[in-house]
């Protein structure tokens, strides 16, 4: 996913430009810091405590000039409103938080507000078009078969979230104003993979192969995670 996010971003962007960028949902701040340290100006919302934590120490350990390149906010990302201006960022992100949302079209709007014009807006979701296949691959044919009519379903942390489908999403963008412009599956061949699995040896040719899929039909389109660019008109 990085690397179609820095390929995007090179695409719209001149080379050495300092971005404004947004990360919602920030998670423990892997994507903030990779595009802090890369030069950009970062923000990073995040509501949960624990995960306001971890990214605060990571980047305690980094270099002054990174450190100063990067703020953590705490809040909820449907108030984007309540915290930065219409048009102050050229990059967001929201990653791995539309599935915790129930109805994300509000969420969405806020978000390509935020964006100045021609700004690039990045979603990370479950792809809702293909639910039945973690269950297939798994033998869980039960799951499987009930996947296949709902957008809803158990995440691996036990909790029961939702899924989008690629259809839905491209009208919704195009509805706030920023119309999609390039999307890639992510983990295709991987999603099966045990939760602390060890990294193979050979972790360069599964990005390679992964990478590939995720910009190649039919594969993208079973991906389990589908990350969405839209541009902001």
């Amino acid at each position: 996913m990085a690397r179609q996010l820095d390929e995007q971003i090179v695409g719209r962007y001149p080379v050495g430009r300092r971005l404004r960028v947004l990360d919602v949902g920030m998670g423990q701040g892997t994507q903030a810091l990779r595009l802090a340290r890369a030069g950009h100006q970062v923000t990073g919302l995040e509501q949960d405590p624990k995960m306001i934590a971890v990214a605060r120490e990571s980047l305690a350990g980094e270099p002054e000039g990174i450190r100063e390149r990067m703020r953590i906010i705490e809040g909820d990302g449907r108030d984007t409103g309540v915290h930065f201006l219409p048009g102050s960022f050229d990059v967001v992100l929201c990653h791995g938080v539309l599935m915790y949302v129930e109805e994300p079209d509000p969420l969405l709007a806020g978000l390509a507000r935020m964006l100045a014009p021609g700004g690039l807006l990045s979603l990370l979701v479950r792809n809702g078009d293909a639910l039945a296949i973690r269950p297939g691959l798994s033998g869980d044919w039960a799951g499987a078969l009930a996947a296949f009519d709902t957008t809803a379903y158990r995440n691996r942390l036990g909790l029961d979230v939702r899924a989008d489908r690629l259809k839905d999403l491209t009208a919704t963008l195009a509805g706030i104003g920023a119309p999609l412009h390039a999307w890639y599956g992510v983990r295709v061949f991987t999603d099966t993979a045990a939760d602390g699995a060890e990294v193979p040896a050979d972790v360069e040719t599964l990005l390679a192969v992964e990478e590939k899929a995720g910009r190649t039909d039919p594969y993208r389109g079973v991906a389990a995670l589908l990350h969405l660019c839209g541009v902001r008109g």
